[in-house]
């Protein structure tokens, strides 16, 4: 990832040089390892000039691909990445010294990190020359998409273990990316996108300023990165990347004295926000992505280095190679046919982005202060976490009241069928064998390996861990010995703990939300008629972490007057049915990763199987009406996908299930 510049050409005349253009990549992955590479050469030689991996929950949240946790999550939202082989065949024929590699990893950052180094050495590649990402951003994962495995401090220490490895042995790489991405699509406002964002790389910072020697510390600063969002108001979005700018600069000079410009330049990454992108009338999803990425290139000082763009039909399904062409199209058309680079910032000296800018900032350090009054951001995990489904809960308020209009969605819904959808329903689907398949491919690769070789290299990883030390050498060598990314983990949580987030919806009733008196008297009658205070139990079976949603209806549901059980992400059908067994009266299911038909099949048939068979079941996810047609013919009452945006009328949709006479009552 190339560097931002600040100009002082007159926004009136051309910039003496034209900038760069920025990285373009396609965030992608899927299936396996031999039909990502495929997918990876393929949009090289479309003009793609970087890689951008997505890899799949299994990978993410550090199971093997046969773990009892990873059964339908097996290549559906990324590649699947279990060993050294796996890593080899995603990156066949791609020379990594010349690639700049962008890997969407957290948890197991340091992992696939290992194992991508130990690919450049097979390669036979000068391992100081590679240039790339891993994201290794634990905090946002706590707080909004969910894939962490051990407790923030233990999590905290390997993030700087990265950092420390890769300032000595690879320089070019970028050791972290503060990812503020999903904070927004949390809920997050600018102002708290970027406090709390600021306020995860200090505390990566404060870690590192111990580990590094003085005279290095301003170089590893300037190696930390930042992977943003850019919604739908752009001039707002325009502005908080400025404003990142300013921070960002202030915070390295002012905290941690560095006097280098180069060194406090803000380095970012971007995907344009995909929380804003619509089931209905999906082609006007191109007009949107278009817009947002205006915002993250038209300001030269705040424009960012690498973008990535999601494809029209992100809220469908897994997008087609076409989509993401499509969307790269998008990207070269205004980096090449325009002559926006040609200038220099068209913002500076605008009062009214002045004002904007100063605005966000003054916003952002009063949230910083807060946050460093708590301690700092490990610290104030829980109460960042109820800052993001507070505003969600608002953000959706505003769209159910109309003062957010959404086009397609609560204004204009009437619509001419999409050309665009085709036979295949506008999206590509895995095929079900794959998973078979890769668990296969695991099993040979285990037997063929040398047991002794893995059994001391864990050794020495466990050690290692275990004394404090970098973790990065000895996952190395573990990478090189065949252990799998399910063995890595596992020792990572037998040393440090397994973590369980906050879910930020244990919160006293609020009576911010129109219609809800209706509501609460009609949970209050049903719960008169049952004898006891009606019960929504609310479970996200599998590895998808996006429990945005899921927090949205438990904090809906709560506010109506329901009882709520909602324990969290991460849990087994077998989980997630023991808990309906004490006394829920109606479940909800939440799977966003594709796997809802495996997931959803074993909780239905296990409820039969304890005598539940008639316990009301519904289900919210990104889930295409084929799909729809099969879950309600398995049992489940009512299915929900991202059009369904209006919470009251599900509320009103729980409350029937559980007692049809509430219709007849109201």
């Amino acid at each position: 990832m190339t560097e931002t510049a600040k100009s002082d050409t007159p926004m009136s005349a051309p910039a003496p040089q034209a900038d760069r253009p920025w990285l373009i990549r396609t965030y992608a992955g899927h299936s396996t390892a031999e039909a990502s590479n495929a997918l990876y050469r393929s949009n090289l030689a479309k003009g793609q000039t970087g890689l951008s991996v997505a890899f799949d929950l299994p990978t993410q949240t550090g199971y093997d691909s046969d773990h009892i946790l990873s059964r339908g999550e097996v290549g559906k939202v990324g590649v699947p990445v279990c060993h050294l082989g796996d890593m080899r065949m995603l990156f066949r024929d791609i020379p990594l010294e010349q690639m700049n590699t962008s890997m969407t990893i957290n948890a197991t950052a340091p992992w696939l990190l290992a194992l991508y180094i130990a690919v450049a050495e097979e390669q036979g590649a000068d391992v100081s020359k590679l240039q790339g990402t891993v994201q290794n951003d634990l905090i946002k994962e706590y707080l909004s998409r969910g894939t962490y495995i051990c407790p923030p401090k233990p999590s905290l220490k390997m993030i700087g273990d990265v950092a420390e490895y890769c300032y000595k042995h690879v320089p070019k790489w970028n050791p972290m990316n503060v990812c503020s991405y999903h904070l927004q699509e949390a809920g997050a406002t600018p102002e708290q996108e970027l406090s709390f964002a600021l306020a995860t790389a200090i505390a990566v910072l404060d870690e590192l300023k111990g580990r590094i020697a003085p005279e290095d510390f301003p170089g590893v600063c300037g190696r930390i990165s930042f992977f943003v969002n850019a919604g739908i108001r752009f001039v707002t979005e325009m502005c908080k990347m400025r404003a990142f700018v300013d921070l960002w600069d202030e915070i390295l000079q002012e905290r941690y004295g560095v006097e280098d410009p180069k060194m406090r330049r803000f380095r970012y990454g971007v995907q344009v926000n995909s929380l804003g992108l619509t089931e209905q009338q999906p082609e006007n999803n191109v007009y949107r992505i278009l817009i947002e990425m205006l915002a993250v290139t038209l300001s030269k000082r705040a424009r960012a280095r690498a973008v990535q763009l999601p494809a029209w039909n992100e809220a469908l399904g897994l997008p087609r190679p076409w989509d993401q062409q499509w969307s790269m199209r998008m990207q070269q058309i205004l980096a090449y046919e325009t002559d926006l680079l040609e200038y220099g910032d068209l913002f500076d000296g605008n009062p009214a982005v002045d004002a904007k800018v100063e605005a966000l900032k003054e916003g952002a350090r009063a949230e910083l202060a807060n946050i460093d009054s708590m301690g700092g951001a490990i610290s104030a995990i829980e109460y960042m976490k109820g800052r993001l489904v507070d505003s969600n809960a608002e953000r959706l308020n505003r769209i159910e009241r109309e003062e957010t209009i959404v086009v397609g969605v609560n204004r204009w819904q009437q619509t001419e069928p999409s050309p665009l959808m085709g036979e295949d329903g506008g999206i590509m689907t895995v095929d079900p064998a794959v998973e078979e398949d890769q668990k296969a491919r695991l099993a040979e690769w285990r037997d063929g390996r040398d047991a002794e070789a893995v059994k001391a290299a864990l050794s020495e990883l466990r050690t290692a861990a275990q004394k404090g030390e970098n973790v990065v050498p000895a996952s190395i060598e573990c990478a090189k010995a065949g252990v799998t990314t399910g063995e890595w983990a596992g020792e990572m949580r037998a040393v440090h703990g397994e973590f369980r987030g906050p879910t930020g919806v244990s919160r006293a009733v609020s009576n911010k939300t129109e219609g809800l008196d209706d509501l609460r008297a009609m949970v209050d009658a049903v719960s008169d008629r049952l004898g006891r205070r009606m019960r929504f139990l609310v479970g996200k079976p599998g590895l998808d972490g996006h429990s945005n949603g899921a927090e949205q209806i438990a904090f809906r549901a709560r506010d109506c007057g329901m009882e709520i059980d909602y324990e969290g992400i991460r849990l087994t059908p077998e989980q997630i049915v023991t808990a309906a067994q004490q006394g829920a009266h109606v479940v909800g299911l939440s799977i966003l990763s594709g796997s809802h038909i495996p997931l959803v099949e074993d909780v239905m048939h296990r409820l039969r199987a304890a005598g539940l068979g008639e316990l009301p079941v519904i289900i919210g996810g990104i889930i295409p009406e084929e799909d729809a047609v099969r879950l309600k013919a398995m049992g489940v009452a009512r299915v929900y996908t991202p059009k369904d945006f209006a919470l009251n009328t599900i509320m009103k949709d729980i409350v029937t299930l559980v007692d049809p006479q509430s219709v007849a009552a109201e």
